[in-house]
């Protein structure tokens, strides 16, 4: 969104929307806006900017100034400012495209990453609940299982919960 203020800082962007700097934000005015409103939002920024006006900051001002000059030249001619308009609408459609394929890299990335440690989670799991069967089956109880587990770097809540369920199916297969 332009505005008319947005001359605090310098370099101008606005990049909640666009990737670069817009002749229209330069100027603080919407794209759709008429020849007398960019009039307007130059002279009052051509005023802000001058560098007779900004004294200690004249380089800044300078290179201000000179963008406000170039945005107008262009803006204010209704034959170049079409080709501007063309030539942007193309680059952001360029822009969206490779920004959209970069997004979609990164969310691939991010589901491959999210799968890679669900299989680690998994194969830990299976691990830790194959050697709790193997002490079960030599006799030890719940207390020592849960201990092997945690020697094992078995986190103590996944360690208590695969003890307790081993020894439980342990327990119910012993004869009556």
């Amino acid at each position: 969104v332009c505005s008319s203020d947005l001359w605090g800082s310098l370099p101008h962007r606005t990049t909640l929307i666009y990737p670069m700097t817009t002749l229209y934000a330069t100027l603080g005015v919407e794209p759709d806006a008429t020849l007398d409103e960019i009039k307007r939002a130059y002279r009052r920024a051509a005023m802000k900017w001058h560098p007779d006006r900004n004294p200690g900051r004249e380089a800044d001002a300078h290179a201000a100034f000179q963008q406000i000059r170039d945005a107008y030249s262009i803006l204010s001619d209704a034959e170049q400012r079409q080709v501007y308009d063309d030539v942007f609408a193309r680059e952001m459609r360029r822009w969206e495209a490779e920004h959209a394929a970069e997004m979609e890299t990164q969310q691939a990335r991010e589901r491959e990453a999210q799968e890679a440690s669900r299989r680690a989670a998994q194969e830990h799991y299976e691990k830790m609940v194959a050697i709790a069967m193997r002490f079960a089956d030599y006799g030890h109880g719940r207390d020592v299982l849960f201990g092997v587990l945690l020697g094992r770097d078995c986190e103590p809540e996944l360690a208590g919960r695969i003890a307790d369920s081993v020894w439980a199916l342990h327990e119910s297969r012993k004869p009556a």
